[in-house]
């Protein structure tokens, strides 16, 4: 009777080891079914190698079933203890707990989305989908590649990367099998790459997830719906009716773009953070304005008006803007040519090219416009930047919004000097 009872402890302390019971949908694997079950098999499989004692995987416990038993006649979910099956640990290089990995057959991959059902459900979905293009000859049908700058979007990730972020999006619920979604795709591909650092482009397979495309009301296939830029509510979206070629897309992206972008700030060049940020733009808008004893604050602020309104007329191109005072930049002026024909002067510098033109029209608003429109259009001389880098940069005092005043006369004593002697 007593080793009928020490049997019973250790089968129920054995027991307590295992995150997952035999009532549940997840299956119990161990190196004695793994490969007959997983990997020697033509199904889809969401494993988590865990360790009993990891805090995180006890956690994980309740999302993990809920998602196995979503999945249940459709995606296998099995779990292994990677702690009491070290070598499997290592064959499948696991170094932390959970470790969450999707097989198809011998091929697996590294789970990377969130540990909720919802997510596990749509991961698994994924692979069950491409495994089927696979076996079809096709890509599968979703609209992004790990090429494209076509943002994948889900049920579980849309909420975070759409409606909780500050960008504006454009987002096409398609179908896989859907002729007209075929025909958008390098359109969209093509936009995205276009828009990319400006406006961002997503593609939701309305087919699997069907939550977001019923709380956005899609019935027909492609719909195209705009997320503005900001804060967002759920009634936010805007119905896209445009065109269907790249062109239309990015030219209707950034007319809303231009909407709810503010117009630039014309920075004085300060220090090198200011040049910095200018320079990171596609292009740089250098102004180089008189001295202040040469051009009082009346005539400057007239001047820096002249730059802030242009920078409103063209804040759609996202350029950066920036000025600085006649001969407090030098290296900067000597960089791009500026000043040999007085000031103020006017250049437009790509830093990432090390390219720049000139303004050499007037220095007004209809003179730097017809200069910059032409710039828009790819017209217009350019000339390599000297010494082919960006010119360090010297740190100033900012302009204090005040007339210059000239340094005080010294007082010359006069006294000692023999005026008549001199004359002689």
């Amino acid at each position: 009777m007593l080793h009928v009872y020490y049997l019973g402890v250790l089968i129920c302390v054995a027991g307590s080891y295992a995150l997952y019971d035999s009532s549940s949908d997840v299956v119990e694997l161990t190196p004695s079914n793994f490969d007959k079950l997983v990997t020697n098999s033509d199904e889809v499989w969401i494993v988590e190698f865990y360790a009993p004692w990891c805090g995180h995987c006890k956690n994980l416990v309740p999302e993990y079933k809920k998602a196995a038993r979503a999945l249940k006649g459709i995606i296998k979910v099995g779990a292994i203890d990677a702690d009491a099956h070290k070598s499997y640990a290592q064959k499948y290089g696991v170094s932390g707990f959970p470790t969450i990995k999707i097989f198809t057959g011998s091929k697996h991959s590294a789970y990377q989305g969130s540990r909720t059902a919802d997510a596990f459900v749509d991961a698994g979905l994924k692979a069950a989908k491409e495994k089927a293009y696979d076996t079809l000859g096709k890509k599968s049908g979703g609209q992004s590649s790990d090429k494209s700058d076509v943002i994948t979007l889900t049920d579980s990730n849309f909420k975070e990367l759409v409606l909780d972020s500050e960008d504006l999006w454009l987002v096409e619920f398609y179908a896989p099998w859907c002729g007209h979604c075929k025909n958008l795709e390098p359109h969209w591909a093509k936009a995205a790459t276009e828009l990319k650092g400006k406006v961002k482009l997503g593609a939701l397979d309305a087919t699997v997830h069907t939550s977001m495309a019923s709380r956005y009301q899609v019935q027909g296939y492609p719909t195209i719906k705009l997320f503005p830029s900001g804060k967002k509510t759920s009634d936010s979206a805007e119905d896209y009716n445009g065109g269907r070629t790249s062109s239309d897309i990015v030219t209707f992206a950034l007319e809303k773009l231009a909407e709810s972008v503010p117009a630039p700030e014309i920075a004085q060049v300060t220090d090198d953070e200011t040049m910095k940020a200018c320079s990171e733009k596609t292009l740089c808008v250098v102004s180089i304005l008189p001295h202040i004893l040469d051009c009082n604050a009346a005539c400057r602020n007239e001047f820096i008006s002249i730059l802030a309104r242009l920078g409103d007329k063209y804040k759609r191109k996202m350029w950066g803007w920036v000025w600085s005072e006649a001969g407090a930049q030098i290296a900067l002026e000597e960089a791009l040519e500026l000043g040999g024909f007085g000031y103020p002067a006017m250049a437009v510098v790509s830093a990432k090219k090390l390219k720049f033109s000139t303004l050499r029209g007037s220095f007004s608003e209809s003179g730097i416009n017809e200069f910059l429109r032409d710039l828009s259009f790819g017209r217009g001389q350019t000339a390599p930047v000297r010494a082919a880098e960006m010119p360090k940069i010297s740190k100033t005092e900012p302009w204090d919004g005040k007339d210059g005043e000239l340094p005080p006369e010294e007082d010359i004593d006069l006294s000692d000097v023999d005026l008549e002697k001199d004359e002689l």
